[in-house]
């Protein structure tokens, strides 16, 4: 085996282990959506809105 190949067989373990993490990460998230941004799943208990003013 030359080098070249070695290093696609690599590169190609790699990028399957990287896609087969994302995938679990998405499955196993429990909190907000297959995306793992984090806007779904964050905590706005403690924010405070403006109170409004009426006329």
């Amino acid at each position: 085996m030359d080098l070249q190949l070695i290093l696609v067989i690599i590169l190609f373990i790699l990028a399957s282990l990287y896609a087969g993490r994302l995938v679990y990460k998405s499955m196993m998230n429990k909190k907000g959506c297959a995306s793992n941004c984090g806007k779904c799943a964050a905590d706005f208990s403690e924010m405070k809105l403006p109170e409004s003013k009426s006329n």
